[in-house]
């Protein structure tokens, strides 16, 4: 049997059910939080309850695993993942990684390959560790690699967290899920990175993937083997949860459903945008959306219940249960 890590440990991949593949439970910015925590907003136990409370509707409707892809830069905290999981059968499935759009943190910047003082590269060591042994001394293991490449492009260092994400994927099998600009096309540099690093395009998630109707753009990637992360869904940022629904249908049209998974962005508590400005600006941005909207509007654009399948349960299992192969 093929197990996958969670927060609480591994599972058999059956166990998996419905799965969201790109979302967060906490982000969090420290310097902010422990510095004016007043103005910050972040309250330890009543976030906690309120996860606990979110997660548990969520598992009522339908969703068996979230895959967490928050990742150092975001504020990645396990012993806090630990408490909600607890109290949840929901499963969680934790990233190694690294979330920078330009320069990596200061630690980082000044030490390794290509930077001030040199040396040797140890952001791969300390992802392949969180995958294999466990992460901030706990036995919580890592499933899954996060990178980022945004609009500003490949720059240095976003080049070398994407090289230290493939050779963690290539020393251990795990996938790697990434962030994306998709109206720059930045997931074409992605791969031309990963290609010369070895990487199995089939354990790749090409994300947010669903925030552009360039089908030459989409098609491309897909015709490369990788898996599209479908994962805005409530945002209606660059085009509308309508529009969003179409690319998906279409892309199931013409044949590509078993390279899709849905998600949407979404946390319990993100310090990135003030609470009531996302509740104002986005408030479909949730856990549930897919399976209130994007679901039924997909049947009803003719989508067949295999192809919702492939994407909610047989796309995730197959790219979580490689990890450790």
């Amino acid at each position: 049997m093929v197990h996958v890590n969670t927060v609480k440990g591994p599972v058999g991949e059956e166990d998996l059910g419905q799965v969201l593949m790109h979302e967060h439970v906490f982000i969090l910015t420290y310097d902010f939080m422990l510095n004016y925590p007043e103005e910050h907003g972040f309250r330890e136990e009543t976030e906690i309850r309120d996860a606990i409370t979110t997660l548990n509707e969520l598992k009522a409707q339908g969703i068996d695993t979230i895959v967490d892809l928050t990742v150092m830069n975001m504020g990645r905290y396990i012993p806090r993942l630990e408490r909600v999981a607890r109290h949840t059968d929901l499963n969680i499935v934790v990233a190694t990684g690294m979330y920078i759009y330009e320069t990596l943190p200061m630690p980082f910047h000044y030490q390794g390959p290509g930077s001030v003082l040199g040396g040797p590269e140890i952001l791969t060591d300390l992802f392949v560790r969180d995958i294999e042994s466990g992460i901030e001394g706990t036995s919580v293991r890592a499933g899954i690699i996060k990178c980022a490449t945004d609009e500003a492009g490949l720059t240095p260092d976003v080049e070398r967290v994407l090289r230290a994400a493939a050779g963690a994927h290539t020393r251990t099998g795990a996938p790697i899920s990434t962030h994306t600009h998709a109206r720059s096309r930045s997931g074409d540099l992605q791969l031309k990175v990963f290609r010369e690093c070895g990487v199995d395009f089939s354990r790749v998630i090409i994300g947010h993937s669903g925030d552009t109707d360039d089908f030459d753009y989409l098609t491309g990637l897909l015709e490369q083997g990788v898996t599209l992360g479908m994962d805005r869904f409530g945002s209606e940022a660059g085009l509308s949860t309508g529009q969003r629904i179409d690319v998906v249908a279409e892309l199931c049209r013409r044949g590509f459903a078993d390279k899709l998974v849905l998600s949407h962005d979404a946390a319990c508590f993100n310090d990135f945008v003030p609470r009531d400005v996302m509740r104002r600006l986005a408030p479909d941005v949730r856990f549930t959306f897919i399976l209130e909207r994007v679901v039924p509007g997909l049947r009803e654009r003719g989508t067949p219940e295999s192809d919702i399948t492939a994407m909610l349960v047989d796309n995730p299992r197959r790219l979580l249960s490689s990890a450790g192969r």
